[in-house]
This record gives C-alpha cells, sequence and structure tokens, in this order.
C-alpha cells in the first residue's frame, strides 16, 4: 500500500477531512474531486484522502496526475466500503470527517453548512446532507432502523403478496419527502459527516459489513452512544446513484450476506434465522423464475450456489 501529498488544499486549517473510497469510476471520481478543489479555493480548506481499491480503469493514475495535492492512498486489493473508509479514516486529522462517495459532486454551501449544524447542534454525532438526482429532485434515502419485520418484508415476496403492510412504507420513510432538515436512524451513507472524535471511540465501520449495512450499524451506535443523526436538507449534493457497488460481480450476494451479518450483530441468532430463510425463499423464488424464462441451468445453478454460500456465512 502506497500513499501521497498530505491531503491539505485550501488556505488556512482545515477542520473537515473528507475519504473518497475509489473503485473503477474514474471519470465520476474526477468530477467528484473537481467539486472538492472549488470548494477548498471559493469556500473552506479540506484535507482530502483518497483510497483506490485496486481500480483497474486508472483511478489511481488520474488522482496522481490531477490532484496531486489530495492524500492518495492506493490500495493493492479491493478491500471494500468498510474497510476502504476505516483506511482512509486512519489518516484523517481534522475535527470533523466526512465519508464521499466518488459518484458525488459537492455543491457550493454544501460543507459549511453541514459543519455550521454540527457546530450548532453538540448533541448530534452525525449529520448527512440531502443527496439530489440529475434533475434537482431529492433521493428519498433516508430509512427507519430495520427490524425482524423488515427482513420479512423488505425485497421478499411478502411485500408483494402483502402489498397493504405498514412494515416497508415505515421502513423507507414514506411520509417524509425529503425536503426539511429533521433527525432520522440512517441517512444516505453516500455522504456522511461524524465528529472525528467519536468515529475513533466507535472503531469506525464494521468489517464485517463489507459493502452493505455499515453505515446503518454505524449510525445505530451512534444513536447507543448516546448522539442524534440528522439529515440536513440546507445541503445539498449530487449523487449519481450506484454506479460503482453496481459494478461489483457478486452484488445480490454480498446484499444478502452483509444483511444476514447485521441482523444477527443486531438481533442475535433470531435475526439470523430470519435474515437467511428470508433470503432462501428469495433464492427459491429467483431460481424458479429463471427456469421459467428458459435460462441456461448454469444460470440458475448459480443463484442456488449463492444462498448455499450465503447459508454457510
Amino acid at each position: 500500500m502506497t500513499a501521497t501529498g498530505d491531503g491539505l488544499i485550501g488556505e488556512g486549517p482545515p477542520r473537515l477531512s473528507v475519504v473518497v473510497l475509489s473503485w473503477n469510476t474514474r471519470e465520476l471520481l474526477a468530477a467528484c474531486l473537481q467539486t472538492l478543489a472549488d470548494r477548498a479555493a471559493e469556500e473552506l480548506p479540506l484535507q482530502v484522502i483518497v483510497v483506490d481499491n485496486d481500480s483497474a480503469d486508472g483511478s489511481a493514475e488520474m488522482v496522481a496526475e490531477r490532484f496531486g495535492a489530495m492524500h492518495l492512498i492506493r490500495n493493492p486489493r479491493n478491500d471494500g466500503y468498510a474497510i476502504g473508509n476505516n483506511i482512509g479514516a486512519e489518516v484523517a486529522t481534522c475535527e470533523y470527517l466526512l465519508l464521499l462517495n466518488s459518484d458525488t459532486e459537492v455543491y457550493a454551501g454544501a460543507l459549511t453548512t453541514l459543519i455550521r449544524f454540527m457546530d450548532q447542534h453538540p448533541g448530534h454525532g452525525a449529520c448527512a446532507p440531502r443527496l439530489d438526482h440529475a434533475d434537482g429532485t431529492p433521493q428519498l434515502s433516508c430509512k427507519t432502523f430495520p427490524t425482524l419485520r423488515t427482513a420479512v418484508f423488505f425485497d421478499t415476496v411478502f411485500d408483494r403478496w402483502f402489498p397493504n403492510n405498514r412494515t416497508i412504507p415505515h421502513y423507507v420513510m414514506a411520509d417524509f419527502d425529503h425536503t426539511t432538515t429533521r433527525d432520522v436512524d440512517q441517512p444516505p451513507g453516500a455522504a456522511f459527516l461524524v465528529r472525528r472524535a467519536l468515529w475513533e471511540q466507535l472503531g469506525g465501520l464494521d468489517p464485517e459489513l463489507w459493502l452493505f449495512f455499515n453505515d446503518v450499524d454505524l449510525c445505530g451506535r451512534i444513536r447507543r452512544a448516546g448522539h442524534a443523526v440528522a439529515y440536513v436538507a440546507e445541503a445539498r449534493i449530487l449523487h449519481h446513484e450506484g454506479k460503482s457497488s453496481s459494478q461489483f460481480p457478486d452484488f445480490g450476494a454480498m446484499w444478502h450476506t452483509n444483511r444476514m451479518a447485521y441482523y444477527r450483530k443486531t438481533f442475535g441468532w433470531r435475526g439470523a434465522l430470519v435474515a437467511r430463510i428470508m433470503t432462501t425463499i428469495r433464492g427459491r423464488e429467483e431460481a424458479r423464475k429463471l427456469r421459467k424464462a428458459g435460462a441456461p441451468p448454469e444460470a440458475v445453478a448459480r443463484v442456488k450456489q449463492a444462498v448455499a454460500a450465503i447459508w454457510r456465512a
């Protein structure tokens, strides 16, 4: 693992360290870092740390060539979201820490607004901005903490069988239009600002939650430590949703594996059992759909193998 630069950009001592995790999103990463450079030049000094998880598209080389003042960490392997962000956060030195996805662009005033909110609300441990689609509409991404009922209904046949269930509308905060500031259980993780002292106290992201549910788990630990988490609608960031994680070849299997790990950690053996059962039902449904659609036998076998691997996890 190699690193370059101190990451300090802009005039004066920064209060905010930004960790940007990169994996095969070269052009999006360039746009993201350019907005950070613009914010540092026009708005507030920053410490920017880029962790490249062994991209094959020249992302790390682009950062070194175009953004040499930023601290670049070349990770020799793809360590996933949780470990990658933890690696970057180890270098952070500022009062506040922002985890920022590489598929975002930071609008003017967003970072200042987030820091101002935290300064004015000492009881809050973290906050997150509003994420916008390209057309300027907000992404509806805040959620309540998942429960055992969530595991039964979310992304399963039961949600379709019982379309009037109250579990999913409550989980996805269907009554919230994301245009006002409020406390939430879990805001979107694509841009998440936390007090660095609290981050270190809690030990960062759980590495077992390799790609998914790590932000949910962190928000839960922040709340249990006695701190609130806020969604700050006045701070806005453009988000090209899912451009990095969607490239991951085992996206579905990893989501279910991480969900099972989260439920085991949060609810014990009952949580793990419910998550496993629902994953099995979902896997069998997917296999049935593939067979009905005339998919090759090896495609059906891959679904079955993924479900079996999750049970062994």
